[in-house]
């Protein structure tokens, strides 16, 4: 108990309760001299604790907590584990983590196992399953530090073949706790032949030809493998590979004919030898999307600016595009024969580039508007891009980009948004910014720290005459700055520009029902999503109409989901999906009236653990020494056990204490109202007042 004034005046408070219950018992009453005294002592509790209230008392309460030492099982349930650890060693594994499991708990550990396919689940020794697509044993360590922060973690057991595909190496991080390296594959050269890498462009035109590179990998085999190309089981191509003896690699290059246009799948596979380990590495598919032709873009601008370097750079990095500039007063206007237009800071004050701009608006041209410094913003606001902006004088504000969530037309790695983060600011006019007729904001602009709803890329127009509009001529900054800081590979902002193309140029038709996959392409594990638009007879957006969509495979399986697009622009989730090339039907009834429409979706299988079948216990070796620790094996997890159990680890007993005013206790009220309650019906009852 802890007072906020001196305790001699509790004193106080019993001379006041004793008073109190004097002068009002004192007096003759009709009730016996017992009770007399017991309702003056009620009387005497009830005003001395009043009186104590007011002295504003404390409850201080101390509560103490133990918490066992921690020992968490890492365990790398790749397939590679599985395909390539004997059987015999990997039950023995398994046996022992929960003979270990047993051992430390009645030690008075707490043992708790995290797979890498799930680091955020416990899960026990018995229920893996060694399934995991890739290994990335820095982002399993990495889960486990954030997860016991601040908690008594003894150390981490990780049961890993020091195999690693995805993310960065564990050697080059830090972690705050001993690691107790357990290696299980195998160390041991094995006679097999391997695809190691097939090179090939994503994008090729029909009719012409095009490479495939297959880089292939082998141990204790020379003379010669055969290796084909194949497209739906059919052969394409088959040739006979040297291998040459004091070498592990060769390299052989495939060319194809690109066919009619469309989304191909080929598969290049090695012919399975006598004594080869395993054919599972054997064979690589290639995904090409077959275009059929390449796409005309006119980049014109009111003045030379850097703006216009940058935009050139990046499209010029796309094989799939050709590129004519024009700046209005200096050339000659171009024939009206591309697809689509970058007009920068056109209109311009002075009506400058009004003949190009009447060319593009009679053609029907999909147009890219780059607002600045020279833009004539009435005009603009009159071309009916679905994006109006009202500025206040020449005021400008300084942005960022940051990417609109509600945007689904395409998605944002998560690279591209940590190098939005670090680009500088540009400038864009400050004022009022409207959207209409269905615009959406792909990017956001971010002032200082704060991120606003202001648009800064937006998409608008027409199905039949789509626009976009950028509203800052600063944009070179951010492709100089992320040039500078990743080895002259603006990639975020190149592919904001060409996706920005593609999207503009894309189903440049009258559909009033509009499917499309929101990733060029996808692999295993990503979650596959489709995005969706309806529209009315005046080709204004809807929502809530129903779409049916029916997903083929290659093997003509069918699945079929159904979805309601809405306002906030969710996607259809469709999980993650076998490798292949997916054809989808989709329909949904527009006023009163059925649409469909139809795609193509790739989904690139990932075979990554079936690569490289030696396991790399020196990766696993340098972990445990870094941290004061050993490598272990299957057979040696009963010395794991006791070595842990030696470093002696101990419980952690925190002690919290909480402060509470004793006035605030409910209980206490309670109890008073009683005993008053009990005081006035004992003198009710004895014919008292």
């Amino acid at each position: 108990m802890i007072f906020s004034a001196s305790p001699w005046f509790l004193l106080v408070c019993l001379l006041v309760g004793a008073g109190y219950a004097a002068l009002l018992y004192s007096a003759k009453a009709p009730w016996s001299r017992p009770l007399n005294y017991a309702l003056a002592f009620i009387r005497f509790a009830v005003v001395s604790f009043l009186c104590f209230l007011l002295l504003s008392p404390f409850l201080k309460t101390t509560t103490s907590t133990t918490e066992k030492p921690t020992v968490v099982l890492a365990v790398d349930d790749s397939q590679s584990v599985g395909l390539f650890t004997p059987g015999a060693v990997l039950s023995q594994t398994t046996t022992g983590l929960q003979q270990l499991t047993q051992t430390l708990t009645e030690r008075g550990f707490q043992v708790e196992t995290r797979p890498l396919s799930q680091p955020t689940r416990l899960t026990p020794p018995d229920s893996l399953r060694f399934t995991a697509a890739t290994s990335n044993l820095d982002g399993l360590l990495s889960t486990v530090s954030e997860a016991y922060e601040g908690r008594n973690l003894a150390g981490v057991v990780l049961v890993s073949d020091g195999i690693v595909n995805q993310g960065r190496s564990p050697v080059y991080s830090e972690y705050r706790f001993p690691i107790y390296a357990v290696g299980v594959g195998d160390t041991l050269p094995k006679k097999d032949l391997s695809l190691a890498t097939l090179t090939y462009n994503r994008v090729a035109f029909s009719g012409n030809r095009f490479p495939l590179e297959a880089e292939i990998g082998y141990e204790g085999f020379s003379g010669a493998a055969t290796v084909q190309v194949r497209e739906n089981g059919r052969v394409l191509q088959t040739r006979r590979v040297a291998l040459p003896a004091g070498s592990r690699r060769t390299k052989t290059t495939f060319l194809l004919t690109a066919p009619a246009p469309g989304k191909r799948r080929y598969e290049v596979l090695i012919e399975r030898q006598p004594g080869e380990f395993t054919p599972l590495n054997n064979q690589k598919t290639a995904y090409v999307d077959v275009v059929k032709g390449k796409l005309r873009v006119l980049l014109a601008g009111a003045a030379p600016h850097p703006d216009l370097k940058a935009l050139r750079a990046a499209i010029l990095r796309n094989d799939n595009f050709d590129l004519t500039t024009y700046l209005p007063g200096i050339g000659a206007l171009p024939a009206p024969t591309y697809d689509v237009a970058i007009l920068h800071q056109l209109p311009a004050q002075g009506g400058l580039g009004a003949e190009l701009l009447a060319q593009v608006r009679s053609r029907r041209v999909p147009a890219l508007f780059v607002l600045g410094a020279q833009s004539d913003l009435a005009a603009y606001n009159r071309l009916g891009t679905g994006l109006t902006v009202q500025p206040r004088g020449s005021q400008t504000d300084e942005v960022t980009p940051v990417p609109n969530p509600a945007f689904a037309r395409f998605t944002f790695e998560e690279d591209a948004l940590r190098r939005f983060a670090e680009y500088p600011p540009a400038p864009v006019p400050f004022g009022q910014f409207s959207l209409s007729g269905g615009a959406e904001a792909a990017l956001l602009q971010q002032v200082g720290r704060l991120k606003t709803q202001r648009p800064l890329l937006v998409f608008g127009g027409m199905p039949q005459q789509k626009h976009a509009t950028l509203l800052t001529d600063g944009s070179w900054q951010w492709r100089l700055q992320e040039a500078v800081e990743h080895d002259a590979q603006p990639e975020a902002y190149d592919r904001l520009i060409i996706r920005t193309l593609q999207l503009l140029t894309q189903n440049a038709n009258k559909k009033r029902l509009d499917v499309y996959p929101t990733q060029d392409n996808f692999t295993t594990q990503d979650d596959v999503t489709l995005g969706a638009e309806t529209y009315n007879a005046v080709f204004e957006r809807v929502y809530g109409q129903p779409v049916t969509l029916t997903l083929t495979d290659e093997h003509k399986q069918t699945r079929t989901f159904r979805f309601v697009p809405t306002e906030d622009g969710a996607p259809l989730h469709l999980g993650p999906l076998a490798g292949g090339l997916y054809r989808y039907q989709a329909r949904a009834t527009l006023g009163g009236q059925p649409h469909q429409d139809q795609g193509e979706l790739l989904v690139q299988e990932q075979q990554l653990e079936a690569l490289d079948a030696r396991a790399d216990h020196n990766l696993l070796y340098q972990l445990a020494r870094r941290s004061g620790s050993h490598l272990y094996y299957p057979q040696q997890l009963t010395r794991l056990g006791q070595d842990i159990l030696k470093a002696n680890y101990k419980p952690v007993i925190y002690e919290q204490e909480d402060l509470k005013e004793l006035i605030n206790l409910k209980w206490l009220f309670f109890l008073l109202l009683a005993l008053v309650t009990a005081e006035w019906a004992a003198r009710k009852y004895s014919g008292g007042i």
